[in-house]
């Protein structure tokens, strides 16, 4: 058990033979610190989202190249598609409104690496799978300072994301509304939900020491 904790970096041995807990341990610990904080800060601004829309109202974070949902607060509207963000699930970040806003977060050489270590495999007819057009997507995602998945994960589900910040400037995790295409129409994605989520975002960045005026011209 010490050899295999030791191998992936949770145990180390002193010189004397003796083994203490190593420093990844408190790395886990503090992200778990700090994704219980933004949840904590987040949960007023989605129940808000819930109550406006009465749509499934996510927050993910980023980890290992992968989307998680960390919280979510689901509508209570009759379930017509089946939809993969689920609190716990992970998997790829590229084809979720989500993961492609927590992608375009990232910096020039992890965001390299990214592309280096990931398949883009094709989950629906809509998924992109071609990395100068995905890169295209992303450079769109930061300059617009949000994301839509237009039924690239699931068939039938939209969503429309938005950047959380912390103090540097950081993304640190993603806000999103997604539900089904018959009622995320381009109208009410555009004109409605994109604005409102981009504002409630940015909300919770200001609350994390962001710069309320930071994005202003955005």
């Amino acid at each position: 058990l010490l050899s295999t904790l030791m191998k992936h970096d949770f145990v180390e041995q002193d010189a004397h033979s003796r083994y203490r807990l190593a420093m990844k341990l408190y790395y886990i610990g503090n992200s778990a610190t700090y994704a219980a904080n933004i949840k904590e800060l987040a949960y007023p601004v989605m129940q808000e989202l819930l109550e406006r829309y009465n749509e499934t109202v996510n927050l993910a974070i980023l980890d290992r190249g992968e989307v998680v949902y960390i919280d979510q607060l689901e509508s209570n509207h009759i379930v017509i598609v089946r939809m993969f963000a689920r609190v716990g699930n992970r998997g790829p970040a590229y084809c979720t409104g989500s993961g492609k806003v927590l992608l375009a977060g990232l910096g020039k050489d992890e965001l390299q690496r990214y592309f280096k270590n990931v398949a883009l495999r094709g989950f629906t007819t809509d998924t992109i799978t071609d990395p100068i057009t995905l890169a295209r997507e992303l450079d769109k995602v930061r300059q617009d300072g949000y994301a839509l998945d237009l039924g690239e994960r699931d068939e039938g589900v939209r969503c429309v994301a938005a950047p959380i910040k912390n103090q540097e400037g950081s993304v640190i995790a993603a806000l999103s509304v997604s539900g089904p295409s018959m009622r995320m129409t381009a109208s009410f994605l555009t004109n409605e939900l994109v604005p409102v989520v981009k504002e409630l975002a940015a909300k919770i960045s200001n609350k994390l020491g962001y710069p309320q005026t930071a994005d202003v011209k955005r």
